[in-house]
């Protein structure tokens, strides 16, 4: 967001009073319809079990539903800011809204450098990052020491 000169705050405080929740982020300025927008990330496993009956009909189908339990938890933010779930699964599919979300920040980075691939760019550096989430995510289920053992 800062890259695209739209100054942002993370973990904002104080948004919903009632339940102290809080979205990842918030723009500081009006992003569109006159007001700031917030964004909350999830990442749900595609393969999960709880997942792997919706994933099995579509892809996407498992961000599209940790996407709507995103707006539910934060409804109280629709009246005076623009709430964007970002909901991306383990194997790579965005949420529809969050995909058009990061897809508008590519469009700003572009309209701000001339660079027609600044998209591309912020989704390389994106499906890079769940990577690395996903190689930690292995690693930590991994049990280094019977690893170590059975190569003994």
């Amino acid at each position: 967001m800062n890259k695209a000169n739209v100054p942002a705050t993370k973990e904002p405080t104080g948004l919903v009073r009632t339940d102290g929740k809080r979205p990842d982020g918030m723009s500081q300025i009006p992003w569109a319809e006159g007001k700031c927008v917030t964004w909350d990330v999830t990442v749900t496993d595609t393969l999960a079990g709880y997942n792997i009956s919706s994933s099995c009909v579509a892809a996407g189908n498992a961000a599209e539903a940790a996407a709507h339990r995103k707006e539910e938890k934060y409804v109280a933010l629709a009246a005076r800011y623009l709430f964007v779930p970002i909901a991306v699964e383990t194997l790579g599919p965005v949420n529809e809204s969050g995909s058009a979300f990061i897809d508008d920040i590519g469009g700003r980075l572009r309209a701000l450098t001339g660079d027609h691939r600044e998209r591309s760019f912020l989704w390389q550096r994106l499906s890079v990052a769940l990577q690395q989430y996903n190689a930690i995510c292995i690693r930590s289920t991994l049990d280094c020491q019977s690893l170590q053992n059975t190569s003994d």
